[in-house]
């Protein structure tokens, strides 16, 4: 006897109803939904979390506009699936903000010293710099501008963009001093 169309299956096929769903902390908030097994990182953060600081810019990994941080990792969010985040924490431009929305040390810096105009790259930049600053706390120029290289900004010609940096670095050195 056939079943009616729609409860059989093919082997391998899933059935539509079926959509993955995939959970992750973003920004220090346990968030989850449903999502397309190609849905990349990029996708659910803007469309799905409407969180939206994050750029794509190229699509291929090139241009570091969709830099996040992922279990403290600087990764570009267009190159990786959601669902190969189930249970990562996940942080993104958002997150970088003062608790009372104001700039953060690295945003203020950025803006500070031009280390932006169209603005654009910014969001990938800040969070590459959060990295770098995460595991070296006094990066030399030229230091600042090989951990940049997989970022373009196409606007400044990245020499405010390194001053801003190490602006950050000194202003977040000072801060650390003062608190020890």
């Amino acid at each position: 006897m056939d079943s009616p169309p729609g409860e059989r299956e093919q082997a391998g096929t899933p059935r539509e109803d079926c959509v993955p769903k995939v959970s992750m902390t973003v920004n220090g908030r346990p968030v989850s939904g449903e999502v397309e097994g190609r849905t990349l990182l990029v996708e659910f953060l803007r469309e799905t979390l409407r969180l939206t600081g994050t750029h794509v810019g190229c699509d291929t990994a090139q241009c570091g506009a969709c830099v996040v941080h992922v279990d403290g990792l600087s990764v570009k969010s267009c190159n990786v699936l959601a669902l190969d985040l189930e249970g990562a924490s996940v942080r993104t431009i958002e997150s970088m903000a003062n608790p009372d929305g104001s700039l953060g040390v690295i945003q203020a810096a950025f803006q500070t010293h031009h280390g932006l105009q169209c603005g654009f790259c910014t969001p990938g930049m800040v969070m590459t710099a959060a990295a770098l600053l995460s595991d070296n706390a006094s990066p030399s120029e030229a230091e600042i501008r090989e951990y940049l290289d997989g970022n373009i900004c196409r606007c400044t010609g990245y020499h405010n963009i390194v001053k801003a940096i190490q602006a950050a670095a000194a202003e977040l050195g000072s801060a650390r001093v003062a608190a020890e």
